[in-house]
């Protein structure tokens, strides 16, 4: 980045935390979904999954963080779409400012957003009972991982929230998102999966990066799963971005 484009692009973010610090609600309700499922999967479910001994509470919880971050990445394709439908883009696109700013303000809001909200989740856990035996790194390497998890779904909602035609429609965009866990070894082991059900268990993202954030709170090696989760991060990460720019770059045309 240019001095112009780090220049516009840190007024633009402040404009964006300045619109979610006056709407705590937004953060709260990003994390409040999250905190319930915790809640329900621990308390009701808990006792009838056995994930091989342990509490489940600790195998629950690297699945619930990333539900959270697909719960507020919807946010902000939403506030990405509201100021596409309001004129603003149009407006900012008459300044002489950097025209990558405006997307980087939206993603880089959306990085401290989720990472309040991921920090109100893990506090919850805590108070349920969920223990770390992490030390300092590998509690670096979890935000880490969920930085680039968080940017690579971020720019992946720009996508929608430069195209969608109407509320609905950027708002319906993350429910596969927020979905998929479901289907990965987020909530209860692969191994009573049906054969397909379980084969697609095994080879989607959730699964790789939930492996690699329970092995770094419990401070064990993380094996093939982290290389495996680190390509499916960046990958994504690659594919959204230039996904993003190409939508931007013919939205401004």
């Amino acid at each position: 980045m240019t001095s112009t484009v780090v220049r516009d692009t840190v007024t633009l973010t402040k404009r964006s935390l300045r619109h979610v610090l006056r709407s705590p609600d937004t953060i709260i309700t990003t994390a409040v979904t999250p905190i319930a499922m915790l809640l329900l999967f621990v308390y009701v479910f808990g006792s009838a999954i056995d994930v091989g001994g342990g509490r489940y509470v600790d195998y629950l919880l690297p699945g619930i963080l990333l539900v959270t971050v697909a719960s507020g990445i919807a946010y902000t394709a939403f506030r990405l779409f509201t100021d596409v439908s309001g004129g603003l883009f149009e407006r900012f696109q008459s300044m002489p400012i950097a025209r990558s700013a405006v997307l980087w303000g939206h993603v880089l809001t959306s990085l401290v957003a989720n990472l309040v909200s991921l920090v109100l989740v893990v506090l919850v856990a805590v108070a349920m009972g969920f223990r770390s035996g992490a030390g300092p790194l590998a509690w670096l390497a979890v935000l880490g991982v969920l930085a680039l998890f968080t940017l690579a779904l971020t720019w992946l909602a720009v996508v929608p929230g430069l195209t969608a035609t109407s509320l609905d429609g950027v708002s319906g965009f993350s429910y596969p998102l927020v979905f998929l866990p479901f289907i990965s070894s987020a909530f209860v082991p692969t191994a009573g999966m049906p054969g397909p059900v379980r084969w697609f268990a095994e080879h989607q993202p959730v699964t790789s990066i939930v492996a690699t954030l329970r092995s770094l709170f419990a401070e064990q090696p993380v094996g093939d799963d982290g290389w495996t989760a680190l390509a499916w991060c960046l990958g994504l990460l690659v594919v959204a971005y230039a996904l993003a720019m190409r939508t931007y770059r013919r939205k401004i045309s």
